[in-house]
This record gives structure tokens, sequence and C-alpha cells, in this order.
């Protein structure tokens, strides 16, 4: 056994002696920011936050909306060999049970890339929320939300 590797000193529990955690003796360093700090959620999780946030919302206001699900994706899915396609910023994947339920997603980077800032990202994710939630239920994005397209 090589004495360099075990720190010099009475053993510990059960005869074990202590662990240095690096060769300083300052232990490990912890994480950048706590949890409850913005900075240690990720992007992702963020987007997500806005996304359940604004679909609360039109719960709130809309009971039909109960039975649907929200959800994130990166990136729609394209059809291979058209290049002159407009990249959608969310759709509306309907229930092909009666078990299943309808999903109303939101793409992710596309509505990041037409952003700015967090203001502008959450204004435009309820915009696109309300949207699909207009499609699905087939009303006018108005009546889903009253406030749709001001600001």
């Amino acid at each position: 056994m090589d004495n360099r590797s075990v720190p010099p000193g009475p053993p510990g529990p059960a005869g074990r002696r202590p662990r240095r955690r690096d060769r300083h003796g300052r232990g490990m360093r912890g994480p950048v920011a706590p949890p409850q700090v913005p900075l240690a959620l990720s992007r992702s999780d963020t987007f997500d936050a806005l996304v359940h946030e604004s679909a609360d919302r039109l719960r709130r206001r809309l009971p039909q909306l109960d039975g649907v699900d929200f959800g994130v994706r990166d990136v729609p899915p394209l059809p291979p060999g058209d290049d002159d396609i407009t990249v959608p910023l969310g759709g509306v994947i309907r229930a092909r049970t009666p078990a299943a339920r309808d999903l109303i997603v939101v793409y992710r980077r596309p509505v990041e890339l037409r952003s700015r800032d967090r203001e502008e990202r959450a204004h435009l994710v309820h915009e696109v929320v309300v949207e699909q939630a207009a499609e699905l239920l087939g009303l006018a994005p108005e009546s889903v939300d009253p406030r749709y397209g001001q600001e």
C-alpha cells in the first residue's frame, strides 16, 4: 500500500482512515448556484415552464382543455425533400383512440430563434399555445384568449 494515497492521522469509524477529497484538502466544490436559483435551470426547463404556465392560464378559462396534454419538442418533424417549407412553431396531435388524449406541442428551437429575450419568448409561447388550442377546439384565437394579438 502506498502511503501517499492515505492521509496520516488516526483511523476513522470502523477502523478506516478518512479520505481526502483533493490534494489541497479543501473538499469538493459545490454547484455554481443552488437549485432554487433560476441560473440552475436549463433553457429547456425554463421553456417547459413557460408552456405549462400558458397552458394553466388557458385551462382556467376553458375547461374543455382539461383533457388535453401540452408538451414541448425541440424541433418539428419536417417532410423530406421540400426546401420551401415554413417551419411551424407548434402543432396539434389528435388522439387516435378514445382512451388517448389530444396533445398540443410547442417546438422549442424555432420559438427560441424568433425571440430575443425571456419576455418576448413568453409572449410568443403563449400565442402559439392559444393558436393551437383554438385550432383543436375549432374556435378563433380571440375567443380562446381575448388578449391574443395584443402587445
